[in-house]
């Protein structure tokens, strides 16, 4: 997922020199836009050297001109910025918590006599004030020295017109990036080259702070910026860093709703048709960037090779039961709405299911073996998806929702590859499992929350698709198990041999076995299979993540 999402990364480049020589940058314009009469001077010559006959006049309004130019290049190039960056700090707006955002930029130029930057630095210092985010800002030119080099074009001054507006570049493109940085309670990490030794002093630095609340009196009239001041009382040795203010306006959701002329029907009631309340909540949980809460919900995705080539996807859905409402009845009974989408990487909905469900109670089995589960099937093709469950109890009106990622491999490519590990929990108290293969896949379902017992044993199943066969010999494939824990292997199985007698279809072979878990102390763990093709000298591998608890 994060491969797909970086490859779609595009750099959109906004030139803001006019192409002539010398060239003229951005803070030697703003230098002649605040009348620095030695910069104006330096390029007036220059353009005077190359047209002798022009008057002097004429050359100061050409270089004004051309300064103005590359000013207004660069105000619209530092609004854009600003806009996406607001932008970004607004949708993360719904994450729970605490958030640190990361801003590389190599800086920009804030011209305060025209424009209004300043005012959209505070549009996004209060969107982060009400997201509860800071911002720390990295400057992408890393360590500046403040002296000119082959990878910045310079325009050759024997006379040092320009050494003063040269000296001040870092600082004038750097400013913005401290201001941003300290409006918001971060900051500003400049001249260096290590940015792991500061992205990790910075998390550092952010995992421990204060928690400070208050609820600003209401104020008519325009929105204003309004300054927020912390200290230390006797501390005047400690330095506090704090966001620095906000807008005293009401926020969209806190804004008064239009009213509707007489007469007229509102737009959006002509739109679409009104939605019932329980299916208005279905689908603001499966719109929330984070998983709610209100129905505990897990999903567990896995896929194997469909006869058409395609993948066979199954989303297995589990609701804890303590999180359902159940009757008083003779048979408690549990009611509840369940939907599922499977999503692909253009946002697109490929598959769905959508349903009232309802769960009862059996009296006669152990509570603790009743498991509320739903499995939902899809064929998909080749691609990266996005599978969102969400549940609502029928009763009570919680929702609670779950979302994975899955990648689904080629199977028309015909090479040799590993279906998804389907897991699953053995207990003293399991009958037998059948031998047939069906029933083993189904009984392996169930695992949805992948949380095992150390008292029991793990099940796990997967399938092996293309193994050569040479001649009329049966495909000589080679399975290892291995257990990870903090990315190190804790257990490792030697390889087996995978058995094919009795199958009529070799080209899907499927295997499947059970490790004890009761050596293995609580935690997390990812169960890895690698299955090695010794006739056509590949392999595959798949991996499954679970709890010990």
């Amino acid at each position: 997922m994060l491969r797909a999402a970086t490859s779609r990364i595009n750099t959109r480049v906004y030139a803001t020199r006019d192409g002539q020589s010398p060239v003229m940058t951005e803070v030697q314009a703003l230098a002649i836009e605040r009348n620095d009469n030695s910069v104006l001077d330096f390029f007036v010559d220059a353009l005077l050297r190359e047209n002798p006959l022009m008057r002097r006049e004429m050359a100061e309004q050409l270089v004004e001109t051309r300064a103005r130019t590359i000013m207004q290049q660069s105000t619209g190039v530092s609004v854009s910025t600003l806009a996406s960056l607001r932008s970004v700090v607004r949708a993360s707006s719904p994450l729970p918590g605490r958030k640190v955002l990361f801003f590389i930029s190599e800086g920009f130029v804030v011209n305060d006599m025209e424009g209004n930057l300043r005012e959209q630095m505070r549009a996004v210092a209060d969107a982060a004030a009400r997201a509860g985010v800071v911002i720390y800002s990295l400057d992408a030119a890393g360590l500046r020295t403040a002296m000119e080099d082959a990878s910045t074009p310079g325009a050759f001054d024997p006379a040092g017109r320009l050494a003063q507006t040269n000296m001040s570049e870092g600082s004038t493109l750097q400013a913005p990036l401290f201001s941003l940085a300290n409006e918001t309670g971060g900051r500003a990490l400049i001249n260096s080259n290590a940015l792991l030794h500061s992205v990790s002093g910075a998390l550092k630095e952010t995992a421990l702070y204060y928690l400070l609340a208050w609820k600003p009196a209401s104020s008519g009239g325009e929105p204003k910026y309004q300054r927020i001041d912390v200290s230390v009382k006797g501390r005047a040795d400690l330095r506090v860093i704090v966001r620095r203010g906000f807008i005293n306006s009401q926020t969209a959701s806190e804004a008064p709703a239009k009213e509707v002329p007489k007469g007229k029907k509102p737009e959006a009631v002509a739109a679409e048709p009104p939605k019932s309340a329980a299916a208005r909540e279905l689908l603001a949980a499966m719109r929330s960037p984070v998983p709610r809460a209100g129905v505990a919900t897990s999903l567990a995705l896995g896929y194997v090779n469909a006869p058409d080539g395609k993948a066979l996807l199954s989303a297995s859905i589990e609701l804890d039961r303590s999180s359902l409402t159940f009757s008083r009845d003779e048979k408690p009974r549990a009611e509840f709405d369940l939907l599922c989408v499977v999503i692909d990487d253009n946002g697109k909905t490929v598959a769905s299911f959508g349903k009232s469900l309802g769960f009862t109670l059996d009296t006669t089995r152990p509570e603790a073996r009743q498991h509320v589960v739903y499995t939902f099937q899809a064929a998909l093709a080749p691609g990266l998806y996005q599978v969102r469950a969400v549940a609502r109890d029928s009763h009570s009106g919680r929702t609670g929702s779950a979302m994975q990622w899955v990648e689904i491999p080629d199977f028309k490519q015909r090479g040799f590859q590993l279906s998804s590990i389907f897991l699953g929990e053995h207990t003293l108290d399991d009958t037998a499992v059948a031998a047939g293969t069906e029933d083993a896949l189904q009984s392996v379902y169930l695992s949805v929350a992948r949380r095992f017992a150390r008292t029991s044993s793990i099940r796990f199943l997967a399938y092996v698709y293309n193994a050569a066969a040479v001649a009329s010999a049966p495909p000589d494939v080679a399975l290892q198990v291995q257990i990870f824990r903090d990315n190190q292997p804790v257990f490792t199985a030697p390889l087996r041999k995978v058995k094919t007698e009795g199958l009529t279809d070799i080209s899907r072979i499927p295997y499947m076995a059970e490790l004890a878990l009761d050596s293995f102390p609580a935690g997390r763990y990812v169960l890895q299979l690698t299955a090695i093709d010794r006739a056509a000298k590949t392999s595959a591998s798949q991996r499954a993540s679970f709890i010990i608890e």
